[in-house]
């Protein structure tokens, strides 16, 4: 499930940029879950481990996908840690359900991201509630960011 801490939460990881840079590993980026990811959200291809073909950058390194990317593949990988999600767009939303759905995971957002129209199942940590529309969950948000 996709547990959301609303707010600032120190623990949190913040600069999920520098965190990607300084520890992913070769094998997540040529996983499926990323390869799809990182075509929805960036529109480019994995050519490799270490290759990402970008039709505005050209052939990329890993490192030079957007953060939104990097924070969803992060979470996917180490679902142990908490990582600053607000750096991923609302097109990263429907891939943070995706990955709640695969497995546990807890991430911290410091603004509403818009999770859609369909009925959802999202627990809110801050309140220990579990919310199914983005109205219930606004509710409660609004209340920390």
């Amino acid at each position: 499930m996709l547990h959301i801490v609303f707010g600032r939460l120190p623990e949190a990881v913040f600069n999920t940029a520098v965190y990607f840079k300084n520890s992913y590993e070769d094998s997540w980026i040529t996983d499926d879950f990323a390869k799809r990811a990182i075509l929805d959200v960036d529109k480019s291809v994995v050519l490799g481990n270490g290759v990402i073909d970008s039709p505005v950058l050209g052939k990329i390194a890993p490192n030079s996908l957007s953060g939104g990317v990097k924070t969803l593949i992060l979470i996917k990988n180490e679902p142990e840690r908490i990582f600053n999600a607000s750096t991923c767009g609302d097109n990263c939303a429907k891939w943070l359900l995706e990955i709640g759905r695969l497995q546990d995971i807890t991430i911290n957002l410091r603004h509403i991201m818009d999770f859609g129209s369909e009925p959802f199942a999202i627990h809110i940590v801050n309140t220990d509630a579990v919310v199914h529309n983005m109205r219930e969950m606004v509710l409660i948000a609004g209340r920390y960011v």
